[in-house]
């Protein structure tokens, strides 16, 4: 039996008391952690100390490689096409994957967008597709390459082989009180974006209610240090850091939110949505040596809808599928005249999932037609006895601890009232 370099617990003592951990020493972890010869109880340590204590960059750097080295690595280089991608962190309302990777694809950039499930409040871009009838997010590599070249956008899930380091530290985090550590957060998700091997990717990293990172500091952190290690990766990196105070758009939910996709792809849809669409976009095709392409045009003239729908199809989708929609509907109306001031993401994004539209295990199923209809956005003038929103769910059941979830999380106040939307939806750009 091959002695081991080095011991855990001294691994864990060094940075319990504010200290640095070598390369060596951090490559050894991780894959020690990967073929289960640390156990949990001791991976828990290492992480609630990584979360109080930091970690120097290049500790993040190293972490990062660790965990792509725990799997494979793919590669795009028999493409005929430039690869660029985006992330976000993850918000309410945030459908922007859905009109994003047709309406750059469309512009002849392959998008190798392996995206994920909801977990809480934050849904999953896999779980809002799979309520379009027949859409199936598992792909053989033949075919995810196959449709890449062909259509130019897939949205799938992301095979177990990448960076296998980070599905075991992501859940452990998720149990740990663990998950907001921008070390950890950093590395997670560049680890994955990397082995994704895609030549460039546009980060939207978010503040605000909604996000993981509140504070407008904390995410810029986040976003500077993700930039930083695709950079040193060779990835083409850059980010939008964006507000998540208030929803995005006026549909909560999973079917709701691919029907508001589809108003976006159609030439319509909501101002937020469309705005953050057409900049990620920008990003993205100027990464992928286009930095002049006409992205509205392409939501105007039809060419994102007609990419949307042949990736829908390719994937055994039915585009002209009627999407599902819920048994049971309650309206909240306004109680007096006057203009809504407020309207905070978190507890709207919790009230959806409390509805069925997202999961508290992952194996739990989601409700697809369950979720949220905003009927009016910070700002809006509305009128005693107008609808507010609308909650959807087959389970009536859940209306009540829905409502609960949105005490005080909207407020409606006189004209001339500060209206508190934690300003601009692009707050800044690195990179």
């Amino acid at each position: 039996m091959a002695i081991e370099p080095f011991d855990v617990v001294d691994l864990i003592r060094i940075k319990r008391d504010r200290g640095v951990l070598n390369t060596a020493q951090i490559r050894w972890m991780i894959d020690a952690y990967t073929r289960g010869y640390i156990a949990d109880e001791q991976m828990s340590a290492m992480t609630m100390a990584i979360f109080l204590n930091g970690m120097e960059r290049t500790e993040i750097r190293d972490l990062t490689l660790a965990m792509i080295d725990s799997g494979e690595r793919l590669k795009f280089d028999g493409l005929s096409k430039r690869t660029t991608d985006k992330h976000s962190t993850g918000g309410v309302g945030d459908k922007i994957t859905l009109p994003l990777a047709p309406l750059v694809a469309s512009f002849g950039v392959a998008v190798p967008q392996l995206s994920g499930r909801g977990l809480g409040h934050t849904g999953g871009t896999l779980d809002k597709l799979e309520s379009i009838p027949g859409w199936r997010a598992s792909l053989t590599n033949e075919d995810f390459y196959s449709q890449l070249e062909d259509v130019g956008a897939v949205v799938c899930a992301a095979g177990s082989g990448l960076a296998p380091a980070d599905g075991k530290l992501y859940s452990l985090r998720d149990i740990t009180g663990t998950v907001e550590s921008i070390p950890l957060i950093a590395s997670s998700i560049m680890s994955k974006k990397i082995a994704e091997g895609t030549a460039a990717l546009v980060l939207d990293v978010k503040f605000g209610s909604g996000a993981f990172l509140q504070d407008p500091a904390r995410g810029l952190e986040l976003a500077e240090t993700m930039v930083q290690l695709g950079t040193d990766a060779g990835v083409a990196t850059t980010a939008l850091l964006t507000n998540m105070n208030v929803p995005l758009g006026y549909a909560i939910g999973n079917a709701n939110e691919v029907r508001e996709s589809l108003e976006v792809l159609a030439g319509g849809g909501p101002s937020d949505i469309v705005e953050l669409t057409l900049a990620l976009a920008r990003e993205m095709l100027a990464l992928a040596g286009q930095p002049d392409a006409d992205v509205e045009s392409a939501l105007q003239d039809g060419r994102a809808m007609d990419t949307w729908r042949r990736m829908i199809s390719a994937q055994g989708g039915d585009p002209d599928a009627t999407l599902p929609v819920a048994r049971e509907t309650l309206v909240v109306r306004a109680t007096h005249s006057g203009v809504l001031v407020e309207q905070q993401a978190l507890p709207f994004g919790v009230a959806a999932w409390r509805l069925g539209a997202g999961r508290a295990r992952k194996q739990d199923p989601v409700h697809h037609a369950a979720g949220i209809d905003l009927h009016a956005k910070p700002g809006d003038a509305v009128t005693a006895g107008q609808p507010l929103f609308t909650m959807s769910t087959d389970e009536p059941e859940r209306f009540e601890r829905a409502l609960q979830a949105v005490v005080g999380a909207y407020r409606i106040g006189n004209v001339g009232d500060e209206v508190l939307t934690g300003g601009p939806l692009i707050a800044g750009r690195i990179g």
